[in-house]
């Protein structure tokens, strides 16, 4: 029987971007989890999940895949959903949590691993 977590996950998200609200993730950071290192607190990293922060965002039954910049670079992050712990509005709290899940590997539903940035030439532009 499919898990309702992939499906509760999806609703929350629309909830809060319909209801103008900014979705945050939480996760548990694991050997499976491609997030910013530098980031993560205690094993546990918190995401911005809108529009705005987020390009290219994938929610299937399986992971949560999205590109974000931090510190100005671009980085793809791919979250296994057996990691997501929850998923909560950032101007009032509301959402929903998720009992912490016991991480398997399986290698078929692991996405390929993500591209390193190439280092470029460093550029700056006058913004007026």
């Amino acid at each position: 029987m499919p898990s309702t977590k992939p499906y509760l996950l999806r609703a929350i998200y629309e909830w809060c971007v319909d209801s103008g609200f900014t979705p945050y993730l939480s996760v548990k950071v694991n050997a499976q989890t491609r997030v910013p290192m530098e980031f993560v607190k205690d094993g546990q990293i918190v995401l911005n999940l809108s529009t705005g922060a987020t390009r290219n965002l994938v929610m299937d039954n399986d992971w949560v895949q999205f590109s974000a910049r931090f510190g100005g670079v671009s980085r793809e992050l791919q979250i296994p959903l057996s990691a997501v712990l929850g998923i909560f509005a950032k101007e009032n709290g509301e959402g929903m949590g998720f009992p912490p899940e016991e991480i398997t590997a399986n290698p078929d539903s692991e996405p390929t691993p993500p591209e390193t940035p190439k280092p470029g030439k460093p550029r700056l532009q006058i913004v007026k």
